[in-house]
């Protein structure tokens, strides 16, 4: 029930999203507002949010070796070491590191528990979790590359990478579609391939009861938000066309910090639609789990080398701190201790010592 109110939330936070920008710039014509100062602010709150976040991590002590491993370590001349999973050196962690953020190693190597029921009797079985990772890969490359693509909208003139991105990406080609008799640009493959691992991702969180019992509205949001933002993208590029030179102006306007409010009212609704998604997603971003594209550079579980064994690592918080130790307390406190008749050291010492000293002087 806590995943349905979960996905409740999300959709109706996303649909609110969606309306606003559609009574604001439909009904109201708050261009400016939706096309200038709220694109301004996201960014803003984007960049300042990334600062104040790596600053805080950059701060927070490491006071101890703590990478994880899942390797031998380095110890003897005639044992093989693992130098990626268990690196004894900086350039060990950062081949790591390298693996980590290309590949998603970590990942790659998850696996799953599952309860089954035999004839035997209940079993655990461990599945590995390649579609996952799979689909995590295809997604974050294909964004990567749909983010690459647009900067034709944000640079003149078009840098010869993204002409040959879309060339690569747009080799498949439509022709007309029968509904309203306009020719199709090239399909971009990352497009299609984008909202499919995104479709797999929600699904994944809905249907595996692991998944689905540890996942929050925060988890749902931003898949909803990313999922309405590649559908508003593939709505303006294949069936519902606006202004595309309009659109390159504004955004170069932007980002020259010189807009032209001129060109707002002939773009369209859908495209400020798409912008404002935008706007959200990125002004989210510092305060949410997507933050672990910077926190991957900052974990300590992945950046630093197991070296423990032959450097010694001195803890910086142990700094000289003022001790009463028991010897002191108990001479503070010695004769009230033996008047309520709990045992002291050198009160039972002194003791012996004189009685011997008596028996000597009797004698």
């Amino acid at each position: 029930m806590n995943f349905i109110l979960g996905i409740v939330i999300s959709s109706i936070a996303v649909t609110i999203v969606v309306l606003i920008p559609l009574l604001g710039v439909g009904a109201w014509n708050l261009y400016t507002l939706f096309g200038i100062i709220i694109p301004y602010a996201a960014m803003a709150t984007f960049f300042g949010g990334i600062v104040v976040k790596v600053i805080g991590w950059g701060r927070s002590p490491v006071p101890f070796r703590i990478p994880t491993t899942a390797g031998q370590q380095w110890t003897l001349p005639w044992i093989k070491p693992n130098p990626v999973d268990n690196p004894k050196n900086t350039a060990g962690a950062v081949v790591r590191m390298v693996f980590e953020i290309l590949t998603f190693r970590s990942l790659f190597r998850n696996t799953r528990i599952e309860y089954r029921r035999t004839e035997g009797g209940p079993k655990l079985d461990y599945e590995w979790e390649k579609w996952l990772w799979l689909a995590a890969l295809v997604f974050h490359y294909c964004f990567l590359v749909i983010f690459l693509r647009h900067f034709r909208f944000f640079l003149e003139p078009v840098p010869g990478f993204v002409t040959l991105l879309e060339t690569l990406d747009g080799f498949m080609q439509m022709g007309v579609l029968p509904f309203n008799g306009l020719g199709l640009p090239s399909v971009y493959l990352t497009d299609m391939l984008v909202m499919l691992a995104l479709t797999y991702l929600l699904l994944r969180r809905i249907y595996i009861h692991q998944a689905r019992y540890i996942s929050l509205p925060a988890d749902y949001f931003p898949l909803f938000l990313l999922l309405a933002l590649g559908t508003t993208g593939l709505l303006m590029r294949y069936f519902l066309r606006v202004d595309i030179t309009a659109v390159k102006e504004l955004v170069i306007g932007l980002f020259r910090f010189s807009p032209d409010p001129k060109i707002l009212g002939g773009i369209g609704v859908l495209f400020y639609i798409h912008l404002f998604i935008v706007c959200v997603l990125i002004a989210y971003f510092p305060f949410s789990k997507l933050m672990h594209f910077a926190g991957i550079f900052l974990s300590p579980t992945r950046n630093l080398s197991n070296n423990s064994r032959f450097v010694r690592h001195t803890n910086p918080w142990n700094y000289p701190v003022a001790t009463h130790t028991y010897e002191e307390y108990e001479d503070d406190f010695r004769d009230a201790m033996i008047e309520a008749g709990l045992p002291v050291e050198k009160g039972a010492e002194s003791t012996g010592e004189t009685e011997e000293a008596e028996s000597g002087e009797k004698e």
